[in-house]
């Protein structure tokens, strides 16, 4: 590597040759899953166990059942389903029928289904019995699906922890079929309909933080390049343990804990549901090599009563992705139990990471703003800053940032106007704003449309933010800009509480207004029980926002 083409891309001196070679993926998820070895555990759920023979059998008999059904390559299936085997055996037979996942958050209400639905022009709904009984089978009437399978998550275990399964099985609905009985029936998969790399793997909805949810095409390319990013970059032993922190219907764990695991032949361990409780009990028992999550479940974590340090023990990475990772909770969770978390960065968009810290290294602190940096991109990926016409900007200046790479999907499902402005040439334009430092190190400073304009200064909710996660009381922490009749935006700052902390909204201000320029600091302080967040743990500005308009 020569100094060069370091200078033409700084941060690939921050890698080791490991994660400088050029990688070479299967074809899909569903290859890599044939190649895995046969009696090795794919997933652990609870007490229950299933190897990856036995994973392939029952993904067979789903893919058969579709086909036969009348599901056609290119149709699409949605799966509106926790963290379970059943969401697994759903997916993968889906894509070995040929079809076309969409991922749906089973916390979604039925307009929100109803949109997706449409939108997506879905054929097949895989779905708990109880969402299928409670509201889906209204919603679905309006659709065009027309095969249904329920599950009942509490099958494929025996273990049934009343503190996620607090649930009753339901009989089998008569317009309906039971996943686990159908994949048991032994079907075969469909020849001729193993998914290539330009198929579409996914129709990944945006969360809806900031309007109506669009479908993002994750090709299976894209979801294989970053999966065997994750697998070769990341330095784990042979058949490596992971858990799924983060929800399979988000990116970020289809990618760098589903698609992961698959490509390294490793285990998958899965609790349905984030309840601190049961994903510490989980790390004492399977003693995981690597998880990601949000720093909102870092945070849970923490807070939990019986957290030890030897929960964390097993560890070789922990990764925080999908919402903003303090530099104070960082060295809070290291003082406390030993992993340093690494942050990364990255978008649906981009099917989950597009920048990293690489193992081995630690993220900088920009001394000016306080801004954790997310990490450096790969050798494949191109990241670069941009102002508002479009033209880079030198290192350490902000403006919107661009990332281009194999991870990157081709657009939007049926939105050619919105995939058009995104992504000019193929590049995708993230509407985050950041910098790069000389080295080649992102920081993300916020969201274009999230900044304030404070009587025409600039305040960036994020440097406000990080500041309040430095007091002690402070367990979560969100900022928004609201209306004011002096300044025409000011600065709110809402607060839930470490357990058994105190303090109150004055104290909270006055902490900021030590810490901060005088147009920055809160002048409104509200400590809440807890902030709103989505499933993946992003805390949601949005409702926070609405929360403070004034009354129409």
């Amino acid at each position: 590597m020569t100094a060069s083409r370091y200078a033409a891309k700084p941060w690939l001196a921050l890698l080791d040759d490991a994660q400088r070679a050029p990688i070479s993926p299967a074809e899909s998820l569903v290859h890599a899953l044939r190649e895995a070895p046969a009696d090795r555990t794919a997933l652990a759920y609870f007490d229950g166990r299933i190897t990856y023979a036995e994973l392939n059998e029952l993904t067979d008999s789903v893919a058969g059942y579709l086909a036969a059904h009348g599901l056609r390559r290119g149709d699409r299936v949605a799966i509106l389903l926790q963290n379970s085997p059943h969401f697994v055996l759903a997916l993968l037979g889906a894509w070995k029928a040929g079809a076309t996942v969409v991922p749906v958050n089973p916390m979604y209400k039925s307009g929100e289904v109803t949109h997706i639905l449409k939108d997506a022009d879905v054929t097949a709904l895989v779905c708990s019995d109880r969402a299928w009984e409670s509201y889906l089978r209204r919603t679905a009437a309006g659709s065009p699906v027309r095969i249904v399978l329920t599950a009942c998550e509490r099958d494929l275990q025996t273990r049934d922890d009343t503190r996620v399964l607090a649930f009753e099985r339901l009989p089998v609905a008569a317009d309906a079929d039971d996943l686990v009985t159908v994949a048991r029936q032994g079907d075969k998969a469909p020849e001729g309909r193993a998914p290539s790399p330009s198929d579409i793997a996914l129709i990944s909805y945006t969360s809806g933080t900031s309007g109506t949810p669009k479908g993002a095409t994750n090709t299976h390319g894209n979801i294989m390049y970053n999966a065997e990013r994750q697998r070769t970059g990341l330095g784990l032993p042979e058949a490596p343990v992971y858990f799924a922190l983060a929800p399979l219907f988000h990116i970020t764990g289809m990618v760098c804990e589903l698609g992961a695991c698959l490509t390294s032949g490793g285990t998958l361990v899965l609790a349905y549901r984030f309840e601190a409780g049961v994903v510490l009990d989980a790390f004492a028992e399977h003693r995981p090599h690597y998880t990601v999550g949000p720093s909102t479940a870092f945070m849970a974590l923490a807070a939990h009563p019986s957290v030890t340090p030897d929960h964390f023990a097993s560890f070789r990475i922990i990764s925080s992705g999908g919402a903003p990772l303090p530099p104070a909770l960082v060295e809070r969770f290291r003082s406390g139990f030993g992993p340093y978390i690494r942050n990364g960065y990255g978008l649906t968009e981009c099917t989950a990471p597009c920048a990293s810290v690489p193992p081995g290294r630690e993220a900088p602190v920009d001394p000016v703003s306080g801004t954790l940096a997310v990490g450096v991109p790969g050798p494949d990926t191109v990241v670069r800053i941009v102002d508002d016409q479009g033209a880079e900007v030198p290192f350490g200046e902000q403006g919107e940032i661009v990332v281009r790479g194999p991870q990157v999907v081709p657009g939007y499902w049926r939105r050619p106007e919105a995939t058009a402005e995104t992504f000019p040439d193929g590049e995708l334009r993230t509407g985050d704003i950041g910098f790069m430092d000389e080295r080649g190190w992102l920081y993300v400073v916020d969201r274009k449309k999230d900044m304030i304009n404070a009587s025409g200064f600039k305040v960036w909710p994020r440097e406000v933010e990080d500041v309040l996660y430095t007091h002690p009381a402070v367990r979560e922490a969100a900022v928004v800009g609201v209306p004011d009749g002096y300044r025409g935006e000011t600065v709110k700052a809402y607060i839930s509480l470490r357990p058994g902390a105190e303090t109150d909204p004055d104290a909270l201000a006055a902490y900021c207004k030590e810490r901060l320029a005088a147009y920055k600091y809160p002048r409104q302080v509200e400590i809440l029980p807890d902030l709103p967040k989505t499933a993946s743990g992003k805390i949601l500005r949005r409702e926070l926002r609405s929360r403070s308009q004034p009354s129409q």
